[in-house]
């Protein structure tokens, strides 16, 4: 089968609603608190599910309470999980404070993300016509390793790497799309010795087409074939928690239907956008037509 494959981390997000995020000390009184799915892994495969792609979410989560809700938004958006491996290991939980900007304050506990396995990605999902999408949260050998494989096998790769660490440098340069924010995209110019970090130098120095989102101002791309910039989306931020994973989900969608770089970032710019005016993780992706009729109309509600 072909698809969008995603191998990575699944967790649960306990979200917290505050007026400002806290300090180092401070003990603040949340307004709401939700439990719900999350990890950028699963928030990927369930963005690219919800664009329309057939998707596989490959991982790991624990045999605990928090498994269920890990697993619930990959289940509804439809994705084969049948690759999502349980172990003694916790499953993995993040702590999301989000305050009245938008802004947010994130804290992961991997546990069971660490246990992923590349071994349970069969190579007949990695041929050509799938799209593999990795991130930085799983074990960073088996990330390197599902890359090597799927880059033998003829699959397109889109490499998210977040949180910045390092990826063995045979891997990342194997990479066909690496995407990184202004944060990552600053370490990993630092790590490589790079003399600068936006996506023309990151890619005159990996040899790989780099996206480089910018937040508020949008997102910039270069390549060997191509290079542009795009403007953010006139939206007012409730909750920017997940957008990153939407817009790689999207993209990953996007390409793997045949479209062109550009239009494939510029669909997964504006579900982005969109996502940032929800609260939630996947609870703030939104569906193929949603995309669509904002392409369409051109602007923002």
């Amino acid at each position: 089968m072909t698809g969008v494959v995603v191998f990575g981390s699944i967790n649960a997000d306990l979200i917290f609603v505050v007026e400002t995020l806290p300090t180092p000390g401070q003990t603040l009184m949340a307004s709401a608190m939700t439990i719900g799915p999350g990890g950028k892994g699963a928030n990927q495969a369930v963005a690219a599910a919800r664009d329309g792609a057939p998707s596989v979410m490959a991982g790991a989560v624990g045999q605990d309470s928090l498994n269920s809700a890990a697993m619930a938004g990959l289940v509804a958006a439809g994705v084969n999980v049948s690759r999502v491996a349980r172990c003694d290991a916790p499953t993995g939980c993040a702590s999301i404070c989000t305050d009245r900007n938008g802004s947010n304050q994130i804290a992961v506990a991997p546990g069971a993300n660490h246990e992923a396995n590349a071994d349970t990605v069969d190579n007949a999902l990695l041929g050509p016509g799938s799209v593999l999408v990795t991130q930085m949260e799983a074990d960073f050998e088996e990330t390197a390793a599902i890359i090597r494989r799927a880059k033998v096998s003829g699959a397109r790769t889109i490499h998210n790497l977040a949180p910045a660490a390092p990826l063995a440098p045979d891997a990342l340069r194997l990479v066909d799309v690496l995407v990184v924010n202004e944060d990552e995209a600053d370490w990993l110019a630092r790590h490589e010795g790079l003399s600068g970090s936006d996506a023309v130098a990151l890619h005159a120095g990996l040899g790989i087409t780099v996206i480089r989102t910018l937040g508020s101002e949008g997102v910039e791309w270069a390549g060997r074939d191509e290079r542009g910039r795009l403007a953010a989306a006139p939206v007012r931020a409730l909750d920017t928690t997940a957008a990153g994973d939407c817009f790689v989900g999207v993209l990953a969608a996007s390409l793997h239907r045949g479209e062109k770089l550009s239009a494939a970032i510029c669909r997964a710019n504006v579900a982005a956008a969109i996502a940032c005016t929800r609260r939630g993780s996947q609870s703030s992706l939104p569906n193929a037509a949603e995309i669509d009729a904002t392409l369409q109309q051109g602007t923002f509600q």
